[in-house]
């Protein structure tokens, strides 16, 4: 399942991370990755123990349980600290998966990577390529989201970064843990748990509300490792 999450941060809130991005030591993009991705890796980050990078992650961690569609997509047992990434100049990620397990060292934490996250903080305007490319079963998905708008999608799927050519792209990126290892069953109770909350909307003493949000939790205790 591929997932537009809009409006995880404020414009303030991006306005102030860029600001604090922009006071950062950024290194070589190739220090948090696995040997396949290091060879096709092109571009800058901010080290993962940068005291920038852990309180603005904080903040994205706090408006991310203030999110209610991140929390009903994922449903997540950890979050890995997020991190930050710049592409300038040509620098681009080529097609690569994510390693399926990641150690975190502030906090201490070992994530197993269900699902991938990218947070945007570039205005699309202000840079020319940098598209995020998920391949599926159905193709190749570009995405290419405004400032504080996040793509939430499968760690196990092939992705990349195109060149970015003009300006420069900046994002946060992170894993989550979901409580369910299955990306067919997060994809089930996410549309059954969206059906439900529109039948709530549009009939709201309808007795099939209680009878399937009854069902979404007995499936969910089925399925969930907590």
């Amino acid at each position: 399942m591929l997932l537009h999450i809009p409006d995880v941060l404020t414009p303030a809130q991006v306005r102030a991370c860029l600001d604090a991005l922009a006071k950062a030591a950024w290194a070589d993009g190739r220090i948090t990755a696995g040997f396949q991705s290091a060879q096709v890796k092109h571009n800058r980050q901010v080290p993962e123990d940068h005291p920038v990078a852990r309180a603005q992650g904080q903040v994205i961690l706090a408006a991310l349980e203030r999110t209610p569609l991140f929390v009903a997509g994922a449903l997540p047992q950890r979050v890995f600290p997020p991190l930050f990434n710049r592409y300038e100049g040509g620098e681009s990620f080529g097609t690569h998966v994510d390693n399926a397990i990641r150690q975190a060292r502030t906090p201490p934490m070992r994530v197993r990577t269900d699902l991938s996250a990218t947070l945007f903080l570039s205005p699309p305007d202000s840079y020319d390529g940098g598209e995020l490319v998920i391949e599926d079963r159905y193709g190749a998905h570009a995405a290419k989201l405004p400032a504080g708008h996040m793509l939430l999608y499968p760690a196990s799927s092939l992705h990349h970064v195109r060149p970015v050519t003009r300006g420069a792209r900046i994002a946060a990126f992170f894993w989550i843990q979901s409580m369910l290892r299955s990306d067919e069953q997060r994809t089930l109770l996410f549309d059954l748990d969206t059906a439900i909350q529109q039948l709530g909307r549009d009939v709201p003493d309808h007795a099939a509300v209680v009878q399937l949000t009854g069902v979404y939790h007995n499936l969910l205790r089925l399925w969930a490792e907590v």
